[in-house]
């Protein structure tokens, strides 16, 4: 007798009852809200210190809580009106508690960065840790409300303060490994110095070095400053720390080049501030700016509101880590360029004056974006005279002298990677033709265009 077949497409009338998915869903739910529940309740423990919230207990809520967002979503709970609310909470602690544990990991890493300035950083920084704290403090007694609400079984044991240590301990390792002096350590420096520099100079479109209003930010995010245009340039910074680590530096930030490791410093607080960022921004995009939803969600929007009050977060997220964010490139561009011009490799080179008007204008300007594209040091030396060629106005100056004293030839001096590339320009008479006029670049010189 032939074993009867499996049905591997039942049809519409052999589907598992609802009774049975919704058990099903409520065993599991159980389970994968245990330790999401534990921070919670941890969180609304009365007898809780501020130690007690170390990296680590923020890792773990994170963790937990990305967990049940995922099992959540998975089932559908965004479109539940019975669901929706633990779903927003769950939600809303995730972002708070990863943006937390970025603001953390800065604030035990701060000292071994060793940045210029930072004094007014690292208080505003526990002063924006206390607020993200506050917040989730106010989130857990309603997360635990409903769960309770919801019949989700709470766990038996409970985390303690004992579970989450300090990060930070009185013994350090012995530091045996020498990372000094690697081989071809120098073009690696200066291409990522170079590549800092021009990521500082992108960055220019939401720069800012003034505190803004609360109208004022609302006016920017998310029109100009938001998740997208953030995490963009969190990517960006990250390849740099990564190529500095892979290339430049395996170590830690105890020893070695002191420059080195400062310019490090500035990569990591930057990536740390603009995860921070990123998440904070995501929240407030995705949970509390208006976006014309109508009942449920507007509900819950008004809900959430209430125990994260939207100006101290944007007050945080702009003000405080978008502002610092701003200060630290900018502080960045002159120790980058002092690394860069210690490990570049110098060369000097004769070239032609553009022909019939000289550096006027146009030759002047490509010069300039030539030597600011790879951030060397470059001067344009004319006679016992030298000129600073990223500044168009002050190549116009030596062309005044150029043309006084009738010179046909000029010597530019500097990074060689700059210099091969002005040769390259020069040899289309600058990008003009005789009558000054605009004609096409080489290929090499497409970044002018």
């Amino acid at each position: 007798m032939k074993p009867k077949p499996m049905n591997l497409h039942p049809r519409p009338g052999d589907e598992e009852p609802a009774s049975s998915r919704e058990s099903k869903f409520s065993e599991k739910i159980s389970i994968f809200s245990q330790d999401f529940l534990k921070c919670s309740l941890f969180l609304a423990g009365t007898a809780q210190a501020e130690a007690h919230f170390t990296q680590k207990f923020y890792s773990t809520l994170a963790s937990s809580s990305t967990l049940l967002e995922d099992f959540l979503d998975y089932h559908g709970a965004k479109n539940n009106k019975n669901w929706y609310l633990f779903r927003e909470l769950t939600a809303a602690m995730r972002h708070i508690g990863l943006a937390s544990n970025f603001q953390k990991h800065i604030s035990n890493r701060l000292r071994y960065y060793d940045l210029p300035d930072s004094t007014d950083f690292e208080s505003e920084g526990d002063t924006s840790l206390r607020f993200l704290k506050n917040c989730l403090q106010k989130m857990a007694p309603v997360v635990l409300s409903e769960a309770q609400r919801l019949d989700i079984r709470f766990p038996e044991d409970r985390f303690q303060a004992a579970d989450f240590p300090s990060i930070q301990t009185t013994d350090l390792l012995e530091y045996d490994i020498d990372d000094e002096n690697k081989a071809q350590q120098k073009q690696h420096i200066v291409k990522i110095a170079s590549e800092f520099l021009g990521l500082v100079k992108s960055f220019d479109q939401i720069k800012f070095y003034e505190r803004y209003s609360f109208q004022e930010i609302l006016a920017i995010v998310p029109d100009k400053v938001n998740e997208v245009e953030v995490r963009r340039y969190e990517m960006l910074v990250h390849s740099l720390q990564s190529s500095f680590d892979t290339y430049v530096i395996h170590g830690g930030f105890r020893f070695g080049n002191r420059k080195l490791k400062q310019l490090r410093g500035f990569f990591s607080v930057v990536f740390r501030l603009l995860q921070m960022v990123g998440r904070l921004l995501h929240f407030y995009e995705r949970h509390l700016h208006e976006a014309g939803y109508k009942n449920t969600y507007k509900r819950v929007q008004d809900q959430l509101a209430a125990m994260v009050n939207p100006e101290q977060l944007l007050n945080c997220t702009i003000n405080y880590g978008l502002f610092h964010v701003c200060h630290f490139l900018a502080l960045g561009i002159e120790h980058a360029r002092m690394i860069l011009n210690e490990n570049i490799e110098r060369s000097l080179i004769r070239v032609g004056v553009p022909q019939k008007l000289g550096f006027h204008a146009r030759p002047s300007l490509l010069v300039a974006k030539i030597v600011q594209h790879y951030g060397g040091q470059v001067e344009l030396v004319v006679g016992e005279d030298r000129f600073d060629a990223s500044s168009v106005l002050d190549i116009q100056w030596a062309g005044g002298k150029i043309q006084k004293e009738n010179l046909k030839e000029v010597v530019f001096e500097g990074d060689a990677r700059t210099l091969k590339d002005i040769e390259i320009l020069s040899a289309v008479n600058y990008g003009e033709d005789l009558m000054g006029k605009g004609i096409p670049l080489p290929k090499e010189l497409k970044y002018l265009r």
